[in-house]
């Protein structure tokens, strides 16, 4: 029986980090994977392939509606959907042969096939040519992930009636898809056939789009993607979707409590995801789970049995890659017997639409509901020179401060290139500046980082110098 220091159960950003991170501390250390290739959900069905047809479809829509703006004149492109899914399996590819190389540089052994315990110690390992075997391994981390949720009288057929994995892989461009859900996942995805030519409806049952970060985000966002042709129905409740041929029947309530329908060829449900700990028998190990099917942790992300760890979307807080990389790479290093934090109220938030959206820290509802007296700076995109010379000009950054202090609470932004600028935030507040630190800061002219500089001089007395 081979043994090991450390094995993780699956290879999504948070398994592969945990197990390499264990490799550099000098653990002998395996990662079991059901599927043929590393990366889970993010590099395979997720994070990478949404984004690579989200950087296509914003080529297309440049080309389409801005490239005359920029004096670039072209015949009227046409959106090969097959070469761009095409694309986007070739970047998956690269990618997830890149965690192979990793896993052999470090000297991992990886075990294809669907890990499930047998004991605390022991790990059978079920592989896909119907052999299988047991190993034993002194630590254990679960890093199993999440699969899309649905909704209990929906018939998901993978083919119509659609979650985000089949979103990736369509052939043909929808001429009207519904999307069930206004979180992150189903505008990014519907921004993306919105920008082919689809036409889009977001059906949402709270009254807001992103419930989950700043009011102001939110409002911001759906203004802008109405402009684009994006259509939303707020606090309207679905209570059935039902298929006939290549036409699909949404039916719901609105907040008035009529009825209402939408139709369309494709329905995206995109209503969340759900821990994935199918088939791990964890009763075996005596792992106990929460009353919403997540492997229980303490703040060590120890379970319940001493020797086993769980990381990432199986366990509770935000279903982001990064924090269950931050997560994976904390336990590793508390096996090895370092003292390792995460401060989980600094782990950011990001929608890649376009204008891309990104918060970090506390929201203003979040304070107000708290009883913090705050103060708040921000600072429109359209008035920096960057956004005018790319077109960029919707959103803005926002930043809340402490009344008192001036420590920065809350960074919020909406705006190009906002996913790489919030990391100028998470820096700030794990260092715990003050407003006037970022404004006292010089920022490079023209940016789109300059407007954080504007924000935080606007945060300190309203000092801002281009508003």
């Amino acid at each position: 029986m081979s043994q090991f220091d450390v094995t993780v159960i699956g290879s999504g950003p948070g398994g592969y980090v945990a197990a390499i991170r264990a490799a550099q501390l000098g653990f002998k250390t395996a990662i079991i994977e059901k599927y043929s290739t590393l990366g889970g959900t993010c590099l395979n069905v997720g994070c990478i392939p949404s984004k690579a047809l989200l950087d296509s479809s914003e080529h297309f829509e440049k080309a389409k509606h801005d490239f005359a703006n920029h004096g670039i004149i072209i015949n009227e492109p046409t959106a090969d959907i097959a070469r761009m899914i095409a694309r986007k399996n070739e970047v998956v590819d690269q990618t997830t042969k890149g965690i192979n190389f990793l896993m052999d540089k470090n000297k991992i052994t990886v075990f294809e096939g669907l890990g499930s315990f047998e004991s605390a110690t022991q790990i059978k390992v079920s592989k896909n040519d119907g052999s299988s075997e047991v190993i034993e391994s002194k630590y254990t981390i679960i890093a199993t992930g999440s699969k899309p949720s649905s909704l209990p009288f929906i018939n998901l057929d993978k083919e119509r009636i659609i979650t985000s994995t089949e979103a990736l892989n369509l052939k043909e461009i929808p001429k009207h898809l519904v999307v069930i859900g206004g979180g992150v996942i189903g505008l990014e995805l519907g921004s993306v056939y919105l920008r082919l030519g689809s036409q889009v409806t977001v059906v949402e049952f709270m009254d807001k789009i992103i419930p989950g970060m700043d009011g102001s985000l939110s409002k911001e966002l759906q203004k802008v993607l109405r402009k684009q042709g994006m259509k939303f129905e707020l606090s309207t409740a679905v209570s059935a979707v039902e298929r006939n041929g290549d036409s699909v029947k949404v039916t719901a309530k609105n907040k008035k409590g009529e009825e209402v329908n939408f139709e369309g060829d494709y329905v995206l449900v995109s209503v969340g995801r759900r821990p994935y700990t199918d088939g791990l028998g964890l009763e075996k190990a005596g792992v106990e789970l929460d009353e919403r099917g997540r492997v229980k942790t303490n703040d060590h992300l120890q379970t319940n049995v001493s020797n086993i760890y769980a990381i990432g979307d199986v366990i509770k807080g935000a279903m982001l890659a990064h924090k269950a990389e931050e997560e994976g790479t904390l336990v590793a290093e508390i096996l090895a017997g370092q003292k390792p934090h995460i401060n989980y109220n600094l782990i950011p938030g990001v929608v890649y639409t376009w204008p891309e959206v990104a918060g970090v820290g506390k929201t203003e509802e979040q304070l107000k509901e708290e009883g913090v007296a705050y103060k708040v700076g921000s600072f429109p995109m359209r008035a920096l020179g960057r956004s005018r010379a790319s077109g960029d000009t919707d959103g803005f950054v926002k930043i809340i401060a402490d009344e008192k202090t001036d420590e920065v609470l809350g960074f919020h932004m909406i705006g190009a290139r906002a996913a790489d600028l919030i990391a100028e935030g998470v820096i700030a507040m794990e260092f715990r500046a003050s407003a006037e630190d970022i404004a006292r800061s010089s920022h490079a002219h023209p940016t789109y980082a300059e407007a954080v500089k504007e924000a935080a001089l606007d945060a300190t007395g309203k000092r801002s110098i281009h508003m």
